[in-house]
C-alpha cells in the first residue's frame, strides 16, 4: 500500500475575514475530496486572514496512480481564482 500526500501553501486573495477564509477553505477541501476522492483538511495558518496551510493524501497501491491524482489536485487548486500556491510539497510514502 502506498500513501499519497500534499502539502500546499496558499494565499488567500478574497479573504476579508477569518469567515471568508474558512468558507473558502471549506469550499475547496469539499471539491478536492468529491472530484479525486482524496481526505482534505487545513493543518496550518489557522488563525491568519489571507494564509492556509492545506493537506490532502490519497491512498492506492500503484505509485503512477497516486502521481497523477496528486498533480490533477494540485492543477484544480491552481486553477481556482480565490487562492494562489506559494509552496507545494509532495511525497509517496510505502506503508
Amino acid at each position: 500500500m502506498l500513501i499519497g500526500i500534499c502539502k500546499i501553501d496558499l494565499i488567500i486573495a478574497e479573504g476579508h475575514s477569518l469567515k471568508d477564509k474558512r468558507r473558502i477553505i471549506k469550499s475547496l477541501t469539499q471539491r478536492l475530496q468529491n472530484k479525486f476522492g482524496v481526505s482534505a483538511a487545513e493543518v496550518g495558518h489557522l488563525d491568519m486572514l489571507r494564509r492556509s496551510e492545506l493537506c490532502f493524501a490519497v491512498v492506492g497501491n500503484d505509485a503512477v496512480f497516486l502521481e497523477k491524482r496528486i498533480a490533477e489536485a494540485i492543477s484544480f487548486i491552481e486553477w481556482d481564482g480565490r487562492v494562489q500556491a506559494i509552496s507545494i510539497e509532495r511525497e509517496i510514502i510505502p506503508f
